[in-house]
């Protein structure tokens, strides 16, 4: 199966379609990537274009040369790139940063003094640790999207007066389950409170309003959206961030500094300093006017895969699948799921020694979301993204039949602490040797 979005949107993504790997029993089979949600491999439109801007590459904002001008062209069109993205409001900052984790720090950063903190504690590590200090509630997540909506009501209620700042994730980076980010946004919103969302895992998937959702504030990943050159973003209002100080001090964040003191800029650029990754936000911004194009292609070649996947999974003997909701609802292309009596690093393994498959093991950066779901142990992790194709997913399917049917046909050991096939025959690319 192929995504038919071409020309509209050129979807080969050279990481992982037609690329080949060895397997330990000495053939070689496509590279099946199924774990789109810890990095997402790149888009050609998007190495195409970098390659066309590197020529040009220069110093931004404050160059003369005629190359230095093409890149603050360029890195303030992918400003307007992301805001149009995430339909952000005119008054809105677009600040550029390494990835979600960055984002959300920076915005930990700049919320007033004692804001109250609400969020749930199955939230993403990048999303949960920033917010530290007695005006913080984590919230344990319910079983039905309608009792977290009234937890977050209850715990917004009990906030004392000043600030309020609700952090939500879009969608879950364990289950793929969505949120109900537009019903908890209107309760905060009676209660006076803002909103941050972690679109980390949302933004591949489905179309971001912050209009339409009524969220304060989204951070995403390049490495997530197909455009993984180290750099990311937090869009959002501009008034806290106005107030704060920068989150780190250096050029590009002065308006000028004199012996006596440091004036600062109030823009975007505040919270820039140093020489910016001009060709990671570049590629940030080509890979979101490509998924832009057609949103329901995306989508739709997204839900066939996932109905085929979750198909395919439920065949397998003692497999558990996780989800955080016991209500059913929308979700993306990610699934999490357990199989009784099988380590999910040994299995992690087999797959890709066995079967060219590369899948995720381990707590997925949600440990308390995780371990609350298995019961404290580690699971296996399926997703899906542009470069999946059906038989991937049906390659995924049998090779969990046959190993919970007759085993491995290697030897596996943890020589470095991790499973791994003993000995391992496969070479490294030769641009490792």
């Amino acid at each position: 199966m192929t995504l038919a979005l071409d020309p509209v949107v050129r979807t080969t993504v050279p990481a992982t379609l037609n690329t080949r790997v060895p397997l330990v029993t000495g053939e070689t089979v496509e590279y099946a990537n199924l774990d789109h949600a810890a990095s997402a491999p790149c888009l050609a439109a998007v190495r195409d274009a970098v390659d066309e801007f590197l020529p040009w590459y220069a110093s931004v904002h404050r160059g003369a040369g005629f190359a230095s001008q093409v890149s603050t062209k360029v890195y303030e069109r992918a400003r307007d790139a992301l805001r149009r993205f995430v339909d952000a409001r005119s008054s809105d900052a677009v600040i550029f940063t390494r990835n979600t984790t960055d984002s959300l720090n920076l915005l930990a950063r700049a919320v007033p003094r004692h804001t109250s903190v609400v969020l749930f504690d199955t939230e993403h590590h990048a999303a949960l640790l920033p917010w530290r200090g007695p005006n913080v509630r984590r919230i344990a997540t319910p079983r039905t999207r309608l009792a977290a909506v009234s937890a977050v009501d209850s715990a917004l209620a009990e906030c004392p007066e000043g600030p309020r700042l609700v952090v939500l994730t879009g969608a879950s980076n364990v289950t793929g389950e969505l949120l109900p980010v537009r019903e908890i946004a209107a309760v905060a919103r009676k209660h006076g409170a803002r909103v941050a969302l972690d679109g980390a895992q949302l933004a591949p998937h489905r179309r971001i309003s912050l209009r339409e959702l009524d969220v304060d504030y989204v951070a995403v990943s390049g490495h997530k959206l197909y455009a993984p050159f180290g750099a990311g973003a937090l869009v959002g209002r501009a008034d806290w961030l106005r107030a704060a100080a920068p989150y780190l001090a250096g050029g590009g964040a002065t308006k000028n500094v004199t012996e006596g003191g440091v004036v600062w800029h109030s823009g975007e650029e505040r919270h820039e300093a140093g020489s910016p990754n001009t060709v990671g936000v570049y590629a940030l911004g080509v890979a979101c006017e490509q998924l832009s194009a057609d949103w329901s292609a995306v989508t739709a070649h997204e839900e066939e895969l996932l109905g085929r996947l979750r198909r395919g999974l439920a065949a397998v003997p003692g497999l558990s699948e996780l989800r955080l909701f016991d209500d059913d609802g929308d979700r993306v292309g990610t699934v999490s799921f357990v199989v009784e009596g099988y380590e999910p690093g040994w299995l992690a393994a087999v797959l890709s020694a066995e079967y060219g498959i590369g899948v995720r093991d381990g707590a997925f950066c949600a440990h308390i979301a995780t371990r609350r779901l298995t019961g404290g142990q580690a699971a296996l992790r399926v997703s899906l993204g542009l470069g999946t194709t059906a038989e991937h997913v049906d390659r995924l399917a049998l090779a969990l039949r046959q190993i919970t049917a007759r085993g491995a046909r290697w030897t596996y050991g943890k020589p470095e602490g991790r499973w791994a096939p003993t000995p391992d025959p496969r070479a490294v690319p030769s641009f490792l040797r």
